[in-house]
């Protein structure tokens, strides 16, 4: 069978929604795949789950378990309002592939973990849920991350030669001599977000506070100078470094607008510098940091290549409609996480399979 209609579910480390879509995918070649989006929409978490959310981190085992539950009542709640406003018949849902809500990413260690329980979206949808597609990559010595790039490829690879995703973290996928690379470049709207909430603002659309603000160089070199952007990929990032190694640099009761400023201006260094390294002519842009005007602005002081333009479904929900494909290829029993940007040991079939 060639041919599968997923509901793809993402919730990126920003938490600034559950992006969900349902769409056909159709195998043409081993890396080409033809998709069609029959629906998209982000719902929001209430501010209850969203708090709990923020401090997931910190909470005990019965405290974490619990919210792994609760999540994966609300992904269904919202699946299931998403089933009915757009008439989708459920017998035709081959599976539902959920990435859920990381909360710790130490593969280093061995683990990493979602929440959002896929059992429970199983059972309250009554449709078949694929979730945890990090955990066997790991266990194979890779990263457990990015799991995009292979999307990138087969769905768009005619279309741009590098494809950066601005989320939480900004990532970046492209092919070099016909092995897809990929690799978390640096911290993007997760530090952004985070200096926004500062002025009781969900994000600094448009990048508004930013542009307002002055750059900081020495601040701007303390950042530019951490010893993440030496190394070489695979290499991935996650909250923990973030608190570790990027926030003490960071003030966020004070200069709100100066911090915004020397971070996207940083952001758009490492974004530069990365495209330039690698030879990259056509760059595709996504994720909620595709729409912030400033920031794309100081990109293009640092990167001359073209810029991809796509429409706002696909910068909104590339990454839903990509674990909507990691779904689809784990039905096809064809591997979905790719070791030349994970540095596993092997290319696997990553997701775990629920059953109503």
């Amino acid at each position: 069978m060639n041919s599968f209609k997923i509901i793809g579910l993402m919730s990126g480390t920003s938490l600034d929604g559950v992006d969900i879509t349902f769409a056909s995918y159709t195998k043409i070649s081993d890396k080409n795949w033809e998709f069609s989006i029959q629906a998209a929409h982000t719902f929001q978490f209430n501010e209850l789950l969203l708090s709990s959310l923020h401090e997931s981190t910190k909470l005990s085992g019965s405290q974490l378990a619990t919210l792994d539950h609760d999540l994966g009542v609300f992904l269904a709640d919202c699946i299931n309002q998403f089933i009915t406003t757009n008439s989708i018949q459920r017998e035709e849902i081959h599976a539902i592939a959920s990435h859920g809500q990381t909360v710790f990413h130490q593969p280093t260690k061995g683990f990493t973990t979602q929440i959002g329980n896929p059992a429970v979206i199983a059972v309250k949808t009554g449709i078949k849920t694929i979730g945890d597609f990090r955990t066997k990559d790991v266990l194979f010595g890779g990263q457990g991350a990015p799991l995009v790039p292979i999307g990138d490829v087969y769905l768009f690879g005619s279309k741009a030669d590098g494809f950066i995703n601005i989320g939480g973290f900004a990532n970046i996928s492209f092919e070099e001599k016909g092995v897809v690379r990929a690799y978390d470049i640096c911290p993007a709207n997760l530090p952004m977000n985070k200096l926004a909430r500062s002025k009781q603002l969900e994000y600094d659309k448009n990048g508004d506070l930013a542009r307002a603000g002055e750059l900081n160089y020495f601040l701007l070199d303390l950042l530019n100078s951490l010893d993440y952007y030496k190394e070489e990929g695979p290499k991935s990032l996650g909250t923990e470094w973030l608190e570790q190694h990027f926030y003490p640099l960071l003030k966020f009761d004070k200069d709100i607008e100066n911090n915004l400023a020397t971070v996207v201006e940083h952001i758009a260094i490492q974004l530069g510098e990365i495209c330039t390294k690698n030879n990259l002519k056509r760059v595709m842009i996504t994720g909620g940091g595709a729409k912030n005007t400033f920031l794309i602005e100081r990109f293009k002081r640092y990167y001359t290549g073209e810029i991809v333009t796509v429409d706002n479904e696909l910068i909104d929900y590339k990454e839903a409609l990509i674990f909507g494909l990691l779904g689809a290829l784990n039905l096809n029993n064809e591997p979905n996480c790719l070791s030349s940007v994970t540095g596993a040991d092997k290319n696997v079939i990553g997701g775990v399979h629920h059953l109503p």
